[in-house]
C-alpha cells in the first residue's frame, strides 16, 4: 500500500491528509534527479548567517547585498531584488505551459507525468501507471482525484502552496515571505515561505536557470516537515493544453474545503 502523501505534497502540500490505495511502484523509464537536500536553514525561524554565496534577505529586498560572483568573470553580478524580478518576469510570461515532471516524495517514492498549466488558475498533474491520481484546479477550486474509486477532495486554490503559479500576475515578494536568494553558476535559488495554505505554512525553494530564469524545479516543506521534490524537463511555453483537461465535477465531492 502506498500513501497518497508523496503525490499531493508538490502540489498541495498538507491537503491530502486522506490516503489512498495505489498499487504497484512508479514507472522508470525516466531517469529522475538526485533530489536536493533540504536546503540549510529552510523554515527555521531564526536561520543562520547566510553563507558567503547567499544573499541573505533579512533586510528588505532592496538593502540586500549582491551574491557571490559567479567564477565567469563576462557574468555581471545580480542582487536579491534582480533574482526576484526576473523570477516574476518568467512565471509572468508562462500563460501555457506542458512537461513532464519527476516527483520525490517523503519517503524517497519516485513518480513522474505530465504537468500543464493555462493562466489563469489552470493546472493539471497527471501522473503516470501505476498511479491513478490525479491533481486538478480549473481556475477556482483545486481537485485530488482518485480515479480508480472515482473520488475526489476539493480545496480552494488559496489554500495551495503554489497558488502563486497560478495567478495572472505573480509577485513573489508580495505574495509570499521571501526569505532567502542564493545565486550560483548552476541555479538561483529562491525560498519562499506561504503561512495561508490548508493546514499551516508551507516552505517553497523554487529553483531557477541561472542564465535565463526559467524554472526547473521546486522544493516544498509542508507544516509537518514533509519534503516533496518535483523537476521539470521537456517543458512547452507554446502549445495550448486542451481546456478541457481542467475540468472538475464537483458532483464527485463536496464543496471546497476551507
Amino acid at each position: 500500500m502506498i500513501s497518497l502523501r508523496p503525490f499531493v505534497c508538490s502540489a498541495v502540500a498538507v491537503l491530502a491528509m486522506t490516503r489512498f490505495a495505489l498499487a504497484g511502484d512508479a514507472a522508470t523509464d525516466v531517469v529522475a534527479p538526485t533530489p536536493p537536500s533540504r536546503p540549510a536553514a529552510l523554515g527555521d525561524a531564526k536561520p543562520p548567517a547566510a553563507q558567503a554565496d547567499d544573499v541573505s534577505l533579512k533586510q528588505p529586498i532592496k538593502d540586500a547585498a549582491k551574491a557571490k560572483p559567479r567564477q565567469n568573470a563576462d557574468k555581471p553580478e545580480i542582487t536579491a531584488e534582480e533574482a526576484v524580478a526576473r523570477a516574476n518576469g518568467y512565471l509572468d510570461s508562462a500563460r501555457t505551459l506542458t512537461a513532464d515532471f519527476v516527483q520525490i516524495g517523503p519517503d524517497g517514492q519516485r513518480s513522474q507525468g505530465e504537468l500543464y498549466l493555462d493562466r489563469h488558475g489552470k493546472m493539471l498533474f497527471h501522473y503516470d501507471p501505476p498511479a491513478e491520481l490525479e491533481i486538478v484546479a480549473d481556475g477556482r477550486s483545486v481537485a485530488v482525484r482518485d480515479q480508480k474509486m472515482d473520488t475526489q477532495d476539493l480545496y480552494f486554490i488559496a489554500q495551495t502552496p503554489l497558488k502563486f503559479l497560478l495567478k495572472d500576475h505573480v509577485d513573489l515578494a508580495h505574495d509570499t515571505t521571501v526569505k532567502r536568494v542564493t545565486i550560483d553558476e548552476n541555479a538561483a535559488t529562491i525560498e519562499v515561505e506561504d503561512k495561508a495554505t490548508f493546514g499551516g505554512s508551507a516552505e517553497i525553494a523554487l529553483v531557477f536557470d541561472p542564465d535565463s530564469f526559467a524554472l526547473k524545479q521546486w522544493t516544498v516543506i509542508d507544516a509537518q516537515g514533509f519534503q516533496t521534490v518535483v523537476s521539470l524537463f521537456n517543458v512547452d511555453l507554446t502549445s495550448k493544453p486542451d481546456p478541457e483537461l481542467f475540468h472538475i465535477n464537483e458532483l464527485l465531492g463536496a464543496g471546497p474545503r476551507r
